[in-house]
């Protein structure tokens, strides 16, 4: 695939984040898009960002976690636009608690949608998808499909998940019409902070909190943590760029962001160990993003 010039793309998590700059961007390169997200609120302020492009847009209220709403998602779609060519799996939530502490609700719903969600997709649009000359599946993983920390148990199982679901699937398709890309963006300025569910009385601090410094640690509010995360991650929208231009140059792989290249060179050295060397690698990445203007 050359270009994304008159693809049908359809998106998840589309309200918001890297899911809303793909759409942007998608729409600029002269592709039509069908943009999903349970949050109709957000779902219609991107349909509304993407009213001045001249593709067409199609607009999808779902749950990725109902395996009803996914095996629906694909009629809808041809309906409204015919084909698809690409699929982005990129909705996400997060539950930020021990495993001891996170209930067995909040758990099923991190894997719902993180995992079950892309598995149920993939299942649901694969046969429309071997109809094309090209078509492709991406989705998103996240560095923390490479490492692991306190207090995200539910969320590495479903990235780590992702990733090998992704690996085996391209595997299984290398000879056919579709290929499969697996995303691991570092820190982006997502709302995934902001809609996370998490512990009123946080009982550690992880490696990285460690590293960022005194504004995540013990007691942070969760409005503090959103604000931090926003504020200092890269934006979505160069996220976006990164991943569809390693779409385009059929990379397996794509990282985004530098803290996710060292994070992965890191547990590449140091395989049970790798936080040791979070500080040499992460700590001036950290100092830039504190900084404050010169006034």
């Amino acid at each position: 695939m050359k270009s994304f010039k008159d693809k049908v793309a359809v998106i998840t998590g589309a309200g918001s984040g890297i899911g809303r700059h793909l759409a942007i961007l998608l729409k600029e390169a002269g592709a039509s898009v069908a943009i999903c997200d349970i949050n109709e609120q957000t779902l219609v302020e991107t349909k509304n960002i993407l009213q001045k492009y001249k593709t067409k847009t199609s607009m999808h209220i779902i749950d990725v976690s109902c395996k009803r709403s996914t095996n629906l998602l694909p009629q809808d779609v041809l309906r409204e636009h015919g084909e698809v060519d690409i699929l982005f799996n990129n909705a996400g939530v997060t539950v930020n608690d021990s495993f001891e502490d996170t209930s067995e609700t909040d758990w099923d719903w991190v894997i719902n949608t993180n995992l079950h969600g892309i598995i149920n997709l993939t299942r649901a649009f694969l046969p429309v998808l071997k109809g094309k000359n090209q078509a492709k599946i991406i989705n998103l993983s996240s560095i923390f499909g490479m490492i692991a920390i306190p207090n995200q148990s539910a969320y590495h199982v479903t990235k780590f998940g992702v990733r090998g679901f992704s690996e085996s699937l391209s595997k299984e398709l290398a000879n056919t019409n579709i290929s499969v890309h697996c995303v691991h963006p570092g820190h982006i300025g997502t709302n995934i902070a902001a809609n996370a569910r998490m512990s009123a009385k946080p009982k550690s601090i992880d490696p990285l909190q460690k590293i960022m410094g005194k504004f995540l640690s013990i007691g942070t509010t969760q409005n503090e943590m959103s604000d931090y995360f926003k504020k200092f991650g890269m934006h979505p929208s160069r996220a976006a760029q990164i991943i569809l231009a390693g779409v385009l140059k059929n990379k397996k792989r794509i990282f985004v962001g530098l803290d996710a290249k060292l994070m992965d060179l890191s547990q590449r050295l140091l395989p049970m160990h790798y936080e040791k060397l979070f500080p040499f690698f992460l700590l001036p990445i950290t100092i830039l993003r504190n900084k404050k203007p010169v006034k």
